[in-house]
């Protein structure tokens, strides 16, 4: 598929009332460049762009004008089975990221193989002045280095992370509350280390988790209330 069948394609899938909604969950894009197509048509077209042969072609063409051009590139990155070659696809298309949405649906499955050789990038994203750059490297740490066991080491690199910007921190929250539901001893005290902002959101997301124990969420309402002035 060349850039204009999948355009065509893209477009004769058009949700309108779609679109709009998914515009005003993503306000960091122009309304402008949303044609309004749904996830599971978009996963579609990106295996018909792998099966193709255009997969290649359509990544090295950056930037992208559309939303659903964006998703296309995370389906398709998603689905690298060698680590160099996704590594290289990711490292390439972050600068590029504009949206939670496009950042958090990359999720190269080779990854979880590779942790070792993953790390290295990860330290590199989180000194990254781009959000979602350093959005994605926290996204990876609560991804493949949460689920094996607890690690001080890789819970200091998000905590140590200074950003004001809303993106960062509510994934900084969401790593806490993840590392909350899987290893609660280890990590309660880094509740008592976070800002008070993602703190709030990390306890609030713990709380709503079914993997947290109605006794575990009582003590993250306990913290909770230190905030309330």
């Amino acid at each position: 598929m060349n850039k204009n069948q999948i355009l065509d394609s893209l477009y004769a899938a058009t949700d309108a009332v779609y679109r709009d909604f998914n515009s005003a969950l993503l306000p960091t894009v122009d309304k402008e460049c949303f044609i309004g197509v749904r996830t599971p048509t978009l996963r579609k077209i990106a295996r018909d762009i792998v099966q193709s042969g255009g997969a290649g072609d359509f990544i090295k063409d950056l930037p992208h004008k559309f939303f659903e051009e964006n998703q296309l590139h995370a389906f398709i990155i998603s689905a690298i089975r060698d680590f160099d070659s996704a590594i290289y696809a990711v490292d390439d298309f972050l600068p590029y990221v504009d949206n939670w949405a496009t950042c958090d649906q990359m999720s190269p499955k080779v990854f979880a193989k590779n942790q070792d050789k993953l790390l290295p990038y990860i330290k590199k994203w989180i000194e990254s002045k781009h959000v979602y750059t350093v959005r994605f490297a926290v996204l990876c740490m609560m991804r493949y280095f949460l689920n094996s066991g607890f690690d001080a080491k890789y819970a200091d690199m998000v905590l140590n992370i200074k950003s004001d910007e809303y993106y960062v921190n509510m994934m900084r929250a969401w790593y806490f509350a993840t590392a909350a539901a899987k290893h609660f001893k280890e990590a309660l005290p880094y509740f008592d280390r976070l800002d008070s902002w993602t703190r709030a959101r990390a306890i609030q997301k713990a709380i709503e988790s079914y993997r947290v124990s109605a006794q575990n969420k009582l003590v993250l309402k306990s913290l909770k209330k230190k905030d309330v002035k």
